[in-house]
């Protein structure tokens, strides 16, 4: 891990990470949340992060759009890939999006070994992520999306519908 990243994941106050977020984006992020200030790090204006969420966004691209709120307890990590969030997309408490995948393809090789991939993920406007609901690498959900609390997403999620369940699966066209 380079020093740059170790100073902000670990040496960065919550106060000062809320106030550069503040004058930066006018966005309104917890001084307990952990939030990592890169480069790669672009919030929307009137984001709110609510305490004890983890965003990283070291390694690749991580926007938000405006008017989106994400609870607390989340973990966010936007790698090479990375990660693409609408406006106005309330994400629920303890969701995990990640934007990474080990390789998995070669028996006896440890996974660490076989190396990583990151193909991005996206989320649309005014979509809604339930609590407990982990987005996996390569997701495209659509704008309008409700995804049910406790849903795991893997894949492309057309726009307007109502996702539940491991894996998602459309339960309810919306109109």
């Amino acid at each position: 891990m380079k020093i740059g990243t170790l100073v902000r994941r670990f040496l960065v106050p919550g106060l000062y990470v809320s106030i550069v977020a503040l004058l930066k984006f006018k966005a309104h992020v917890s001084p307990r949340a952990e939030v990592e200030l890169s480069k790669n790090l672009r919030l929307g204006r009137g984001t709110v992060v609510g305490s004890f969420t983890k965003i990283k966004a070291a390694e690749g691209v991580l926007n938000t759009g405006p008017g989106t709120r994400i609870a607390t307890g989340c973990f966010i990590d936007a790698q090479s890939g990375g990660l693409e969030i609408g406006s106005g997309v309330l994400i629920g408490a303890n969701c995990v999006i990640v934007t990474g995948s080990y390789r998995f393809d070669q028996m006896g090789v440890p996974l660490d070994e076989q190396g990583f991939t990151s193909r991005g993920t996206r989320i649309g406007d005014n979509a809604f992520i339930g609590s407990n609901s982990v987005i996996l690498d390569g997701s495209d959900i659509g704008d309008d999306v409700i995804v049910s609390p406790g849903s795991v997403v893997s894949g492309k999620v057309a726009p307007g519908v109502v996702v539940s369940g491991n894996p998602a699966r459309v339960i309810f066209k919306r109109r």
